[in-house]
């Protein structure tokens, strides 16, 4: 059989079978799992905001380093598990009536350098446009073509290259958060971004009174540490349900909000207890589904829908990590991410 006559006969095959649900109809499946309980998300979100204030005071309070420094992790991790809350908040899937909810994650977003209004705009930007081929890291790690990694010049492929490298994501602290995030909106627009302007003086203010009362040290394990361990761990969470080897990019024609979510968002594999202090946000492709589920809910939504349950794949093992960077570019003939040596 020739070639064109193979081309033929499979463009003539359905995209799916008869009763798998896709696009609208998946999308419409998930409705009623935006569902909140008040009581269960302050369940969740109570004693995870207590745990992490009880882990960074025991980390600047404890006499002995290596009890402070236990204490200064934990209470990163427990700031992950915050951060997605605050997350879900500001996506409306918890709390969004709740006054006293307002002011806990808008006082949260302050104190690590994450300014609702920035935040918002960026994030948002980055759920409407999942899997589309840009440039420009709004909301996102830009994603580049081979076409367009051969035609940009020595200076654009050095500044993709840099955007993307791993310590972007060690860094994040002060680079992703620090920068990008509250100060860069700041400079662009002073009157429309205040809160990023009361974001630094808060975060840096604190450093400065923990520093005044019990040296860099106190500093150090409160506020630093933690801040750096969360927001590397956090930033390289976003980066992999994003860029991963077995990701698919749909052209410019073809995209959907229904295949950015079920073919550039990944499904992270992890084991409970990380699943619990990232607050199940390795159920990407479901949350980008559908923002409004609470993210205590994903795992039910996805045991509860077969067609969310073989998603594309990752996981924080060593060797998957080292592909979510090596793997750089999507290839429009091979139909697959790359590295940077296959492009050249």
């Amino acid at each position: 059989m020739r070639q064109n006559d193979i081309q033929k006969m499979n463009s003539s095959l359905p995209e799916h079978s008869a009763d798998i649900r896709v696009g609208r109809e998946l999308i419409q499946a998930t409705k009623p799992y935006v569902e909140e309980s008040y009581v269960q998300s302050w369940w969740q979100v109570g004693p995870t905001f207590g745990l992490m204030i009880a882990a960074l005071i025991a980390a600047g309070a404890l006499p002995w380093w290596p009890l402070q420094l236990v204490c200064s992790l934990l209470g990163a991790l427990l700031m992950v598990r915050a951060f997605i809350t605050f997350h879900d908040y500001l996506h409306g899937a918890i709390l969004k009536d709740s006054r006293v909810a307002y002011w806990l994650f808008h006082t949260y977003g302050a104190f690590v350098l994450t300014p609702t209004r920035s935040w918002s705009a960026s994030h948002n930007y980055h759920h409407g446009h999942v899997g589309q081929i840009s440039g420009a890291s709004v909301g996102a790690f830009p994603l580049l073509t081979t076409r367009i990694w051969r035609a940009s010049t020595r200076w654009q492929r050095l500044a993709y290259r840099v955007q993307r490298h791993p310590l972007v994501v060690v860094l994040s602290y002060p680079i992703v958060f620090g920068l990008n995030i509250t100060l860069i909106p700041l400079i662009r627009s002073p009157a429309q971004h205040l809160d990023s302007l009361i974001a630094l003086i808060t975060h840096f203010g604190l450093i400065g009174l923990l520093w005044w009362l019990g040296g860099f040290g106190l500093a150090f394990f409160v506020i630093l540490l933690p801040m750096l361990v969360a927001s590397a761990l956090g930033c390289y969470l976003f980066f992999a349900q994003h860029s991963f080897r077995r990701m698919q990019i749909a052209s410019p024609e073809a995209w959907t909000y229904y295949r950015g979510a079920m073919e550039s968002s990944s499904f992270m594999r992890m084991n409970r207890v990380m699943q619990w202090f990232t607050g199940n946000i390795g159920f990407h492709h479901i949350h980008h589904l559908n923002v409004r589920i609470p993210f205590y809910r994903l795992p039910e939504v996805m045991a509860a829908i077969p067609e969310l349950q073989s998603p594309l794949t990752t996981t924080l093992a060593p060797r998957d990590i080292a592909d979510c960077f090596r793997y750089a570019l999507w290839d429009e003939d091979k139909q697959r991410m790359v590295s940077y040596q296959e492009a050249s």
